[in-house]
C-alpha cells in the first residue's frame, strides 16, 4: 500500500517544489480527522482496561504512560524530520502505520496485545500531531495566533464528533473496542487520499554547516523551556479527566454515555470559545494574558470537584475546565512559534508537543498512584496547586524575559 501511495506522490513533485504552505482548509480537515481517531481511543482506555481486561488503575496508568510516552518519541522525531524531508511523505507514512496498528486491534484486543499496539499507535499520533502543528507554524499568509487557535478548534471539533458516538457505539458493541478501531482504519485510509492530493509543501533547504539549531537569544530559550514545562504540568493534571476521572464519575452512578457527553460539551464549548478568542485577538495583543487566565480556570475546575455531588456539578467543572483549556493550551505553541526561526519551526513544535505528550504520559500513572495511596480528594487539591503554581512561574519568567526576547 505504501509503495502505491508513494508512487502517486511522485506525480506531484513539481507542485511540491514550488509550494511553501498548504491551503488552510486542508490542514484543518487533517487535524479534525486525526482527532476523531484519537477520540475513539483515549476516553475508553482506562475503563476498558479496568473493567474488561480486569487490571488495576495503576496498571491502566502504566499503559497510558507507555501510550503517551511513545507519543513523545513520535512528536520529537517527527519535528526533527519535518525540517529536513518531505512533510507530505512523512505525514503519509504516519497514516499508513496507523492503519496497520489499528487494523490489528480490530481483530485482537486482549491482554497484552491491546497495550502493546496502543504504544505503537502512540508513536503515530505524536508524529501526526507534530506534522500538523509544524505545517501550521510554516504558514505566513495568516496570523500565527489565528492558525493555532483554529487548529485547536479543528482538534476539538473532531473530538466532539468522536466522543458523541464513541460511548453509544462502545455500549452497542457490548463493550468491544474492535468496531471502534475499524471505524478509525476506514477514516485514516480515506485521509491518506487527502494527504496525497493537498499536502504538498516545499522542504526548506539550508547549507550543511547550518544543520544544527539556530542559536537563540537567552531570553528566547528560557521562555521556550518555560512554556514547554508549563504545558507538561498542565497536561499532567488535565489528563486526570481523560483517565482516572472516567472511573470516578462512572462510580458515582453516571453511565459511560453520560461521561462521553461531558467531552461532547467540552468540544462544543471550545468551538464557541475559539470564535470568541479569534475576535479578541484582533483587539488584544498580549497573548500572555490567555495563559494566565487559562491556568486560573484550570486550577479552579479541580477545586470544584471535591464538592461535586451530582452530574450537574461535573458538568459545571467541565465548563470551567474548558474555559482554561481553550485559552491556555493553544496559546503555548503559538508563543513558541513566535520565538523560533522559520528553518527550525518543526523542531521546536516537536519539542513543545513532546513536553505535552510527556504530561499526558505521566498524568494517569501519577493520578493512579495518588488515588490508591490517598484517594481522589487529595488528588484534586494537588492538581489545583500544581496548575496555579505553573501560572505563577510562567508569569515570573515572562516578566523577566519577554522584553529581551527576539520575535520571528
Amino acid at each position: 500500500m505504501l509503495t502505491v501511495l508513494l508512487s502517486c506522490l511522485k506525480l506531484r513533485k513539481l507542485g511540491e517544489e514550488m509550494q511553501t504552505e498548504i491551503k488552510f482548509r486542508w490542514l484543518l480537515l487533517g487535524s479534525f480527522l486525526v482527532n476523531v481517531g484519537n477520540s475513539f481511543i483515549w476516553p475508553l482506555t482506562t475503563v476498558y482496561i479496568h473493567d474488561q481486561l480486569h487490571q488495576s488503575l495503576t496498571v491502566s496508568g502504566i499503559v497510558l504512560l507507555f501510550y503517551s510516552g511513545t507519543n513523545v518519541i513520535g512528536s520529537y522525531v517527527g519535528g526533527r524530520l519535518f525540517d529536513k524531508y518531505s512533510p507530505q511523505r512523512l505525514t503519509l507514512g504516519g497514516i499508513v502505520a496507523a492503519v496497520i496498528f489499528m487494523g490489528v486491534l480490530v481483530f485482537k484486543n486482549d491482554w497484552p496485545t491491546y497495550p502493546i499496539m496502543l504504544a505503537l499507535i502512540g508513536i503515530v499520533n505524536g508524529w501526526l500531531m507534530t506534522m500538523h502543528n509544524s505545517y501550521g507554524a510554516r504558514m505566513r499568509s495568516r496570523d500565527g495566533r489565528f492558525v493555532f487557535n483554529m487548529l485547536y478548534f479543528a482538534n476539538n471539533l473532531g473530538m466532539v464528533f468522536g466522543t458523541t458516538i464513541v460511548g453509544p457505539l462502545y455500549q452497542y458493541a457490548h463493550d468491544n473496542v474492535g468496531p471502534l478501531f475499524l471505524v478509525t482504519v476506514v477514516m485514516y485510509a480515506a485521509f491518506s487520499l487527502v494527504v496525497i492530493k493537498f499536502y504538498q509543501i516545499a522542504v526548506i533547504k539550508r547549507p550543511q554547516h547550518e544543520e544544527k539549531l539556530v542559536k537563540l537569544p537567552r531570553a528566547n530559550s528560557q521562555l521556550i523551556w518555560t512554556m514547554s514545562g508549563a504545558l507538561l504540568v498542565i497536561w499532567m493534571m488535565y489528563s486526570q479527566w481523560s483517565s482516572n476521572m472516567s472511573v470516578y464519575i462512572t462510580g458515582h452512578g453516571v453511565s459511560m454515555t453520560s461521561y462521553s457527553l461531558l467531552w461532547t460539551i467540552n468540544g462544543l464549548l471550545i468551538v464557541v470559545l475559539q470564535m470568541a478568542i479569534n475576535w479578541l485577538n484582533r483587539r488584544m495583543n498580549n497573548d500572555h494574558l490567555y495563559l494566565y487566565f487559562g491556568a486560573a480556570m484550570l486550577g479552579l475546575s479541580f477545586l470544584i470537584l471535591p464538592f461535586a455531588k451530582g452530574y450537574g456539578a461535573f458538568v459545571f467543572s467541565m465548563v470551567v475546565l474548558t474555559l482554561g483549556e481553550a485559552t491556555a493550551i493553544p496559546t503555548i505553541p503559538a508563543l513558541v512559534n513566535q520565538l523560533c526561526p522559520m528553518e527550525d519551526k518543526g523542531r521546536y513544535q516537536g519539542i513543545v508537543n513532546s513536553f505535552g505528550s510527556a504530561g499526558k504520559a505521566l498524568g494517569p500513572l501519577f493520578g493512579g498512584l495518588v488515588i490508591e495511596r490517598f484517594s481522589y480528594q487529595p488528588l484534586f487539591y494537588v492538581c489545583t496547586l500544581a496548575i496555579l503554581g505553573v501560572g505563577l512561574v510562567s508569569w515570573l519568567m515572562i516578566e523577566k524575559n519577554h522584553r529581551q526576547a527576539e520575535y520571528y
